[in-house]
């Protein structure tokens, strides 16, 4: 970034950022003049991610979203850098699989709601205890549309964000007043992850939505900038469906 903004004060930490819809979130935040913490998997990825975000207002810590060691790590390091964690953004997610489930090796959902649901919750409890207990704050969960009905071929992976937006919820329901929790629910965003869903065919897939395309990254940072702001503070345990209008289409042949 060539120019950075005035400082908000605020700090977040947004879950598998070195891309895709993670990026997009951190880009948002930096962007208002949030300090951020991202993480990922691959640290070169990471480290070039942080390099375009801003060195200067923004640390990585790369590592598995599910391991606790590297959840304890995150919270820790942005702590020690920042000294304070205002907002958390659960994105890290997989979907290792593309098919039905009713043969699915039950190793897949397992190692999926690991990574979506309980690495969220992970996060969640260590930031509430870190910061947001005594200070307040936001946690945006990022959900999916495949969470909100049956989704042939990616069943497992929509089970898994059924599970997290019950998880908001419930964690909504246990923070508040000191924190509100919130979920956005995608729908097909153009990111490495999604590719399959629209790659060598995407006006055919666009041309599924009232409003002509698919989602870029910016279309959630927006809606996680939202929901970490000052103008969404009587909102909390609330699913945010961004989805270019394709659930009007439901019962249209």
């Amino acid at each position: 970034m060539t120019e950075l903004p005035e400082p908000s004060g605020r700090v977040a930490i947004v879950t598998g950022a070195s891309r895709g819809i993670g990026y997009g979130v951190a880009e948002a935040l930096v962007a208002r003049g949030d300090r951020v913490c991202i993480t990922g998997r691959g640290e070169d990825a990471l480290k070039e991610a942080v390099e375009r975000l801003g060195a200067e207002r923004v640390i990585g810590v790369a590592g598995k979203a599910h391991d606790l060691g590297h959840q304890s790590e995150v919270v820790e390091r942005t702590m020690a850098a920042f000294g304070r964690v205002d907002f958390l953004v659960n994105n890290a997610g997989t979907n290792p699989v593309f098919g039905p489930i009713a043969d699915l090796d039950l190793d897949v959902p397992r190692k999926v709601f690991e990574t979506n649901v309980i690495s969220a919750l992970g996060f969640a409890q260590k930031t509430w205890h870190a910061w947001q207990k005594d200070n307040g704050g936001a946690i945006v969960n990022i959900a999916s549309v495949a969470g909100l009905s049956a989704s042939p071929f990616i069943g497992a992976y929509g089970v898994s964000k059924a599970a997290m937006i019950n998880l908001t919820q419930q964690l909504a329901h246990e923070f508040a007043p000191r924190v509100r929790v919130n979920a956005i629910a995608p729908a097909v965003v153009k990111t490495k992850f999604a590719q399959a869903l629209y790659e060598g065919r995407e006006e055919e897939a666009a041309a599924a939505y009232p409003l002509a395309r698919l989602g870029v990254p910016s279309d959630i940072g927006g809606a996680a900038a939202f929901l970490t702001s000052t103008q969404s503070d009587w909102i909390t345990g609330q699913t945010l469906v961004v989805d270019g209008g394709i659930f009007l289409n439901a019962g249209v042949s």
